[in-house]
């Protein structure tokens, strides 16, 4: 009985890193235009804003940030757009030890998520610069 369950559990684990390199969570994958993607979902889910996680999708091409997009999150709607169109582009075409080292400012009224979403920029990077 116990040597079955240990075997199911290792299928399981098997089953969780499917050939193609890719993790069950998706953290960073390959599409199909030869970019990297980060998902900072399961990376920084302890990096909080205002209002809970601020997890982003980064699309890094050639060691660039090609374009960082939000991914849902329980900020305030008003404020988080604010984020976003001032902050998520000013990464944008950086290679990315330079966008490690970048000092974006962030955006008055959006103290916290301003600092959460700098957070997952830096996660997500360090992650793509770990395993790419």
């Amino acid at each position: 009985m116990e040597k079955t369950i240990s075997m199911i559990a290792a299928a399981m684990i098997m089953a969780a890193v499917p050939a193609s390199g890719k993790t069950a969570d998706g953290d960073v994958m390959k599409n199909d235009n030869g970019a990297y993607v980060v998902n900072t979902a399961t990376l920084a889910k302890d990096v909080r804003g205002f209002h809970g996680p601020t997890p982003l999708r980064i699309y890094i091409r050639k060691n660039k940030v090609e374009r960082i997009e939000a991914l849902p999150n329980g900020e305030t709607p008003k404020f988080f757009a604010r984020v976003e169109s001032l902050m998520l582009a000013k990464w944008n075409g950086m290679k990315v030890s330079k966008a490690l080292a970048a000092e974006v400012d962030g955006v008055s009224g959006a103290t916290m998520s301003s600092k959460a979403v700098k957070e997952n920029v830096k996660r997500g990077l360090r992650y793509y610069q770990k395993n790419k």
